[in-house]
């Protein structure tokens, strides 16, 4: 269960946010409204939210999930692959460190995004992707070692990350789609397939027995439902702009 997340407010540079989604710039007062919508969201699972301040020197600060992999055991700061995005890594290192005592962090020439990083249980996910090589992925198992857990990697294709395709629900459900449908590493798991129409709607979020997703997917909905969960839908729409999705948007431990 997660006790805690933490947010960052989207900065008006947001607007000059990396992208290739095709669908425009973000609206940034609109996205305001859906960030706290957002929070909202995560406070009615029983969530302590913490808001961090927007920070106008990097454009997708608002999707803190890259920068850091918070896990029961440590914190592991990541080194994103975007290199705009890799002073992020400062601000959030302050902001997790009432939280954790043990600190970990990613070294050149290795490049991980958190949104690359999967967790099922003790063990780690991890898509090899344009922000993620095997180098940082590396670092990031040996690390997952030394603290009692496990990690494997995942080649990918098609998405940006791997969280883009896949979600973990708890209970041995996962949802896929597109790629992910195929791989055999994820044969063991109950799937739920996301037709690639709705394949946005993939990156959904299980926060303590609930599954948030993004307002406008009726069929995803009815699937997560008829697995057993109350579903929330929060409007993403500006941040879909920015090719991000609602884990994205949080740090959730």
């Amino acid at each position: 269960m997660f006790k805690h997340a933490i947010v960052r407010t989207p900065c008006k540079n947001m607007v000059a946010g990396l992208t290739g989604a095709g669908l425009g710039k973000p609206d940034h007062s609109l996205a305001m409204i859906q960030h706290q919508a957002y929070i909202k969201v995560l406070e009615s699972c029983n969530v302590e939210v913490t808001i961090l301040p927007p920070d106008e020197k990097y454009p997708d600060s608002t999707f803190v999930e890259d920068v850091a992999l918070l896990t029961p055991h440590c914190a592991i700061i990541t080194r994103p692959g975007a290199p705009s995005r890799q002073g992020e890594t400062e601000g959030i290192q302050r902001a997790i460190t009432p939280f954790y005592s043990a600190v970990e962090v990613i070294r050149e020439p290795g490049t991980i995004d958190a949104g690359d990083i999967m967790m099922v249980g003790e063990h780690y996910y991890i898509g090899l992707s344009e922000r993620t090589n095997p180098e940082g992925a590396r670092q990031m198992i040996q690390i997952l070692e030394q603290y009692g857990m496990s990690g494997s990697t995942v080649d990918l294709k098609h998405v940006l990350h791997l969280k883009t395709g896949a979600a973990y629900l708890e209970n041995n459900n996962l949802v896929v789609c597109g790629e992910f449908t195929e791989k055999a590493e994820f044969e063991k798991f109950n799937r739920i397939v996301i037709t690639e129409a709705n394949a946005y709607s993939a990156n959904c979020i299980w926060v303590n027995d609930r599954v948030v997703i993004p307002s406008g997917f009726p069929r995803t909905k009815e699937l997560i439902s008829s697995a057993g969960y109350p579903v929330i839908e929060t409007d993403m729409s500006e941040f879909q702009k920015l090719d991000g999705g609602l884990s994205c948007l949080s740090l959730r431990f």
